[in-house]
């Protein structure tokens, strides 16, 4: 009882506390329970759980997991540059997906590309299918069909890949390029046959805005260039007196405007006289084929009449033997008729 009582004098009373002439405090607010905690928490995070796992399934649809495919398998000797999920193209469009890379027996790689059905009808059994490095980018796999009338490419189909890869041929050209270095410096060096070349080249240009000019060249010295010049000079002169004697040929045959020396006319009342008399030649071979037609008219007039006086003949001695055939039976009739026979005494 006395415990009691002494718990009552030290307890306050309830109702605010005094405010301290120092500090004013405020009041603590005491939170209300949400109710059904636990089973909003669980919602939450089976919502949370559905939409990761719905997004992950679109994904999968929209990468085409679901989608039905045909296998193609690609074999190489190196499959460098290629990874899993590398698309496979036709005409820069998508068709295929690698889905995995291993080592054959024999050492080759084995590419294995997803095709989703609905585009397996690019690939036919005439199908070329590369693999492309680029200096610049990644590797490509890509599909060339020619024959879009083939047979379809079967499921499952193992076809060889054709390797095309730009930087292997950076070493031939390194290569190619060190060489043409190497001859250029050969070339341009100070004991080079260009050099010595260049020189000559120089000295002959030199001769050639010479005195002598490009006959000092070719004869080898001026003493001869002038030789030649002089020779031009004197064929010159020559051909000048050609050109005279050819004027006086041509006055002599042709002769000038009412002269009477020419030659040409001359020839030309010549070449008239000849045609003159043959055109009498002419006539007279007119006269004479008028005579033979005429004699070949009388020759065939005569002809005619032997062949008459042969038809006449013949006549004739049919008839002749017809009187002597009916003399002949006249005479064997009676009484004309005679004995022939003959008695022996």
């Amino acid at each position: 009882m006395n415990d009691e009582n002494h718990n009552a004098r030290q307890t306050p009373p309830p109702g605010p506390a005094p405010a301290s002439p120092a500090t004013d405090v405020a009041p603590v607010e005491t939170l209300r329970p949400v109710a059904y905690l636990e089973i909003k928490a669980a919602a939450l995070l089976l919502f949370t759980l559905a939409l990761i796992v719905g997004s992950g399934l679109y994904l999968l649809y929209a990468r085409g997991a679901f989608e039905p495919t045909q296998t193609l398998v690609l074999t190489a000797d190196d499959s460098e540059g290629v990874v899993v999920g590398m698309d496979m193209t036709f005409s820069g469009f998508p068709i295929g997906r690698v889905r995995r890379i291993e080592l054959a027996e024999t050492g080759n790689a084995r590419i294995i590309v997803d095709v989703p059905r609905k585009d397996a009808h690019w690939l036919r059994e005439s199908s070329v299918f590369t693999l492309v490095r680029g200096i610049v980018g990644g590797t490509n796999i890509r599909a060339y069909t020619g024959m879009l009338n083939d047979k379809l490419l079967p499921d499952g189909a193992v076809r060889p890949v054709l390797r095309g890869d730009a930087t292997a041929e950076i070493p031939q050209l390194m290569a190619s390029a060190r060489e043409l270095l190497s001859n250029l410096n050969a070339l341009t060096a100070q004991d080079a046959a260009l050099g010595s070349s260049l020189t000559n080249v120089q000295a002959l240009t030199e001769r050639l805005n010479g005195p002598g000019g490009m006959l000092g060249v070719l004869m080898g010295n001026e003493a001869d260039g002038k030789k030649i010049v002089a020779t031009l000079d004197r064929t010159n002169a020559l051909l000048a007196r050609l050109d005279g004697m050819a004027a006086r040929a041509d006055k002599q045959v042709f002769g000038a405007e009412g002269s009477k020396e020419a030659l040409v006319p001359e020839v030309r009342a010549t070449v008239a006289q000849l045609n003159d008399l043959l055109a009498d030649t002419r006539t007279s071979l007119k006269k004479v084929d008028a005579v033979l037609v005429e004699a070949q008219a009388i020759g065939a007039n005569a002809r005619e009449a032997t062949t008459d006086l042969g038809a006449l003949r013949a006549e004739v001695e049919s008839n002749l033997r017809k009187v002597e055939s009916l003399v002949n039976e006249i005479n064997r009739k009676w009484p004309f008729a005679r004995d022939t026979e003959l008695k022996l005494p």
